[in-house]
């Protein structure tokens, strides 16, 4: 791994009479009436000047505008700029990265150096040293979180607008701290995307072979959704999820083979540790020839947590620049999701301390049968899905989309099977491109009005399979969101959502009609909607505690500045196994595990696991608000439509309109309190 990147020091803040002589010259010029914007306007251009940037005074005497018709005028400028770099940047960065993200043959070395290079690092820093940023900063307010949670509801459309514009320059950093961040981040996700295990090579604690051939699963996704796969599998589904959990439990404490990792030409048991030659017979022909050639049992070195013990010091190195949230724990709860921590954590723990999951855990107890074990942290018998063997769901997606084109051409069809009108339909369809990811699977969106959203799914070499087409079911509401968050807002720069949260739930809405479009529709809706509220309720406390580990990983970082990338495993393992003793023992009953420490977000997105248990509690409040809207007779994608076009506003703000309420657990707790009293008697 290459050396921590360092952090760098802040510019030096201006003298005080610079800042007044500035706002003495220009009140004389415009008049005592501007002097409170004057006075605003100066404060934030000065918090950021730096003696090479020239002479205070006379940028502002420059380019302050005192007319209001002015001023619109100019933020209208800013918003069709800003969208034209942001969405060609955004295209650049995605062509440079598509041999290392989009499955399109084999890589050559230099696609990794391609993936690694960030093109629009310069942008903010070429924004500043232009003075453009300035002139924004001069000129429409800055405003802080707790004025927009306080007044936000208050504000206009054109404020929030220019709240987010000016909120983008809030921060100076450098452009060489940026581009580390890209290729530190570039690293991490091709670690994570090479990251494959081949199944038919992975034994039971017999040394059987309990996998079919050329079953090749990417960490963790694949492996989780294999595992809820096994729910219909019976007695040999349970062995195999016990096989999968072992797996698991060897990659987050970094005692996995080195030799495992994307190599069928090993046979290995993960609850021994051994590892042998494969019988040439059982060999997959298309497997990639191994990174690692000789049989050696040596543990994978610390690279799961050299790579995230980077991503620590490239943020880190941001830190200067962000005085008032001045970690990445602040810049990802505050700036990214304009939540605070605690809140958010309160929100976690209000699922997690529940007397329902034992009422849940209860249920589920007796649908399969048996004590609870560690695997059931992913149940997902409350889904249709789990009575049909997943075998025949394969052969069913396999032959619909042989390629991502396949899909791609039926997304019309899908689309309007979801309820959105076959005109709505053809527009969206004709905006979301499709690839074959390498990796699981993700969205992404487009920044510029005649950019498509990219929809990236894995596809096999016999076709998509389920748990690809699954994927694609999300990751199609993910881009349905961009699509009408982007052409549909009136103003570009409150294009999106909130924060990913919302965009995750919109997705999950998306994701838990898989099956119907499949065809496989309910027969009796009122339990299809009541084992989906389990289902949520099951998945929220699966990944409340997933996300509070990423977090509290972050947080001894902080503590832990110099640890090496063995120091900072050992410290995750440990956070990992308290928070399950605390809260998923008691339920699920084993001596305590790191299996909460497996997710692939923490090293190539850290930080963005809160947002999925945020997006489960947003998605039931949209469901519940979907429920409301068609009693009434209005039309799925009509509603989907009004909630993603209300754009990038205060989350709470942005709830209300959508579906009534601020975010909460609540509404969750309340539905799942019902859905159980309304269970069959047994």
């Amino acid at each position: 791994m290459d050396k921590p990147a360092l952090v760098a020091p802040a510019a030096t803040p201006l003298p005080p009479r610079l800042v007044d002589d500035a706002v003495r010259q220009l009140v004389a010029k415009h008049g005592a009436t501007h002097k409170a914007r004057i006075e605003q306007g100066v404060a934030q251009v000065a918090s950021l000047w730096r003696a090479s940037d020239g002479d205070l005074a006379a940028f502002c005497l420059e380019h302050f505008t005192a007319d209001a018709a002015a001023r619109d005028r100019l933020f209208a400028r800013f918003e069709t700029a800003l969208e034209q770099t942001d969405g060609h940047f955004l295209e650049i960065g995605r062509e440079l990265r598509r041999a290392s993200e989009v499955d399109v043959g084999p890589q050559l070395p230099v696609d990794q150096l391609f993936a690694g290079f960030e093109a629009s690092a310069h942008l903010l820093d070429d924004l500043f040293t232009s003075k453009i940023a300035f002139v924004a900063l001069l000129n429409f307010p800055l405003s802080t979180l707790d004025q927009r949670l306080a007044v936000g509801t208050k504000w206009s459309r054109l404020q929030w607008a220019q709240a987010r514009l000016t909120g983008r320059f809030a921060r100076r950093v450098p452009a060489d701290v940026l581009r580390r961040a890209a290729e530190v981040q570039a690293k991490a996700d091709q670690y994570i995307a090479d990251y494959n295990l081949w199944m038919h090579h992975v034994l039971d604690e017999r040394g059987q072979r309990v996998f079919p051939s050329g079953k090749r699963l990417i960490s963790h996704w694949n492996l989780r959704d294999e595992l809820k796969a096994q729910y219909a599998a019976g007695a040999d589904g349970s062995n195999r999820q016990r096989v999968i959990v072992r797996l698991m439990e060897r990659i987050v404490t970094q005692t996995i083979p080195l030799v495992v990792i994307n190599n069928p030409r090993v046979d290995y048991d993960p609850f021994s540790n051994r590892v042998k030659a494969a019988p040439p017979d059982t060999v997959e022909q298309d497997a990639p020839a191994p990174s690692v050639v000789a049989l050696d049992e040596g543990p994978e070195p610390s690279t799961r947590y050299a790579h995230l013990l980077a991503q620590f010091q490239a943020a880190r190195a941001q830190d200067p620049y962000s005085p008032t949230m001045p970690n990445a724990i602040q810049r990802s709860f505050e700036l990214g999701r304009e939540l605070p921590e605690a809140r958010v954590a309160r929100l976690f723990h209000d699922v997690l301390e529940s007397p329902l999951v034992a009422q849940v855990a209860a249920e589920v107890e007796r649908r399969l049968g048996r004590p609870l074990e560690p695997q059931d942290l992913w149940y997902d018998g409350f889904k249709a899905r789990s009575a049909i063997p997943e075998a025949s769901l394969d052969e069913r997606t396999r032959k619909k989309y042989p390629t991502a084109d396949a899909y791609r051409h039926d997304m019309p069809r899908l689309l309007v099977g979801l309820g959105f009108t076959k005109d709505k339909a053809r527009f969206l369809a004709e905006h979301i491109l499709v690839d074959p990811s390498r990796g699981a699977g993700h969205a992404m969106q487009a920044a510029r009005r005649g950019d498509f959203p990219r929809l990236r799914t894995r596809v096999e070499p016999g076709g998509m399979n389920y748990k690809g087409y699954n994927i694609a079911v999300h990751e199609m509401g993910h881009n349905v969101e961009q699509v009408f968050s982007l052409y549909g807002v009136d103003h570009t720069l409150l294009a999106g959502v909130p924060n990913s949260a919302f965009t995750e739930a919109l997705a999950f809405v998306f994701q838990a009609r898989d099956l119907e479009l499949l065809g496989e529709k309910p027969k009796d809706a009122a339990a299809a909607r009541r084992e989906a509220t389990l289902a949520d309720f099951w998945a929220t406390w699966e990944i409340a505690g997933v996300a509070l580990v990423d977090v509290a990983v972050w947080h001894w970082l902080y503590d832990h500045p110099t640890a090496t990338p063995e120091q900072l495993r050992d410290a995750t393992v440990a956070i990992a196994s308290d928070i399950w003793a605390r809260h998923y023992q008691p339920v699920l009953g084993k001596a305590p595990s790191p299996l909460l420490g497996i997710y692939s977000h923490m090293v190539e997105y850290p930080l963005y696991l809160t947002d999925y248990p945020l997006g489960h509690l947003i998605a039931l409040q949209i469901e519940e608000q979907l429920e409301r809207a068609a009693k009434q007779g209005k039309r799925f994608g009509d509603e989907v439509e009004r909630m993603a076009t209300i754009g990038n506003i205060a989350p709470d703000l942005w709830m209300t309109q959508a579906a009534g309420g601020p975010v909460s657990a609540e509404p969750l707790l309340r539905a799942t309190e019902r859905a159980l009293a309304a269970l069959p008697p047994r």
